[in-house]
């Protein structure tokens, strides 16, 4: 079927909802309303007020909750409704539930989701336009998903959920709708911590991952005879290094592009991956096409924050003139 990635997910919770009744959705405004966005639509109908709830105002409730029910065998979904919503959280998701099975040595763990909406592109207002993937990345114990497409968006989710730790799953709202592509029906599933290569190519290696996978493809297919093998990372962590390292080991040069701030950004985690692993292969420097390091701006200068397809094609043609 052809589906976009808001369809997409609420198969995968269909999905799951019906191969396991352990699995429970809550969020703020999720259950009578189907959440801000519609991902959890219908689900209070087929499933239940059991099942599906509403929560207070409270991000860490939300997820200190989800970790209670965890530890306790059920499978928690949770929804923020962005997430610029979820630092508050930080601490459960740190303290508690990225280390409980290393604290309790295996006896209990945490298999939680926590899905949120990130990213700039829908002229949203203050804290609803952040990608802090890079700050989550950095905390042991926690995984962090991205999907770009709908196909991924539905086997990541259904993989999330079932997977015995806690999963942050970003979801990239600029391209919720977006688009249609093509998703299987049924249940199916799509591995954690496993890049994609979206097209081979023999001159430069560029990685993205969410939303900027878009401006990037389309970055690529405008160019003339450069010859770009497209990664799309699909889990920040755990980070995919061999698919990154064989990829610039082929090509020699490499573009990393994320919308997230410069500084601090994850895409200095890419190039150190690449100089311990790959360092000898390069033949220019990496370049990265990123947000600048100030808040996303409000309204129409959203635009000129995130990184649009000519500067990742100049950054392309730099890396590959060099």
């Amino acid at each position: 079927m052809q589906a976009t990635i808001v369809e997409a997910l609420n198969d995968a919770l269909h999905e799951e909802m019906d191969n396991d009744d352990r699995t429970v959705v809550f969020g703020e405004d999720i259950a009578e309303s189907g959440g801000v966005f519609r991902v959890t639509e219908n689900l209070l109908e087929t499933y239940g007020e059991d099942r599906v709830l509403d929560t207070p105002l409270s991000e860490i409730a939300i997820v200190g909750g989800a970790i209670g029910l965890a530890t306790f065998g059920y499978r928690p979904v949770t929804e923020i409704q962005f997430s610029g919503f979820l630092p508050p959280a930080f601490d459960q998701l740190v303290t508690n539930a990225s280390r409980i099975r290393w604290r309790t040595r295996g006896e209990l763990t945490a298999p939680m989701v926590v899905r949120t909406p990130y990213g700039a592109g829908v002229r949203a207002l203050e804290h609803h336009s952040e990608s802090l993937e890079a700050s989550y990345a950095h905390v042991p114990g926690l995984k962090l998903v991205i999907p770009s497409t709908p196909h991924d968006a539905k086997g990541l989710l259904i993989s999330a959920i079932r997977d015995p730790d806690p999963v942050l799953f970003f979801e990239p709202k600029h391209v919720y709708r977006s688009f249609r592509g093509e998703v299987p029906e049924g249940t199916y599933t799509e591995p954690l911590g496993e890049a994609a290569v979206r097209e081979e190519g023999e001159d430069v290696t560029v990685i993205s991952w969410g939303a900027m996978m878009h401006q990037t493809q389309e970055a690529v297919d405008g160019l003339d005879g450069v010859d770009c093998e497209v990664v799309d990372l699909r889990s920040i962590s755990p980070l995919d290094r061999e698919t990154v390292v064989e990829s610039v080991r082929k090509t020699g040069r490499c573009v990393i592009v994320h919308e997230a701030p410069k500084t601090g950004g994850f895409a200095g985690e890419l190039i150190a991956t690449i100089n311990d692993e790959a360092l000898m292969y390069l033949e220019a420097p990496i370049e990265r096409v990123t947000g600048f390091d100030v808040p996303v701006p409000l309204l129409s200068m959203e635009d000129f924050y995130i990184p649009h397809p000519p500067r990742i094609a100049a950054a392309i043609e730099d890396v590959v003139e060099y």
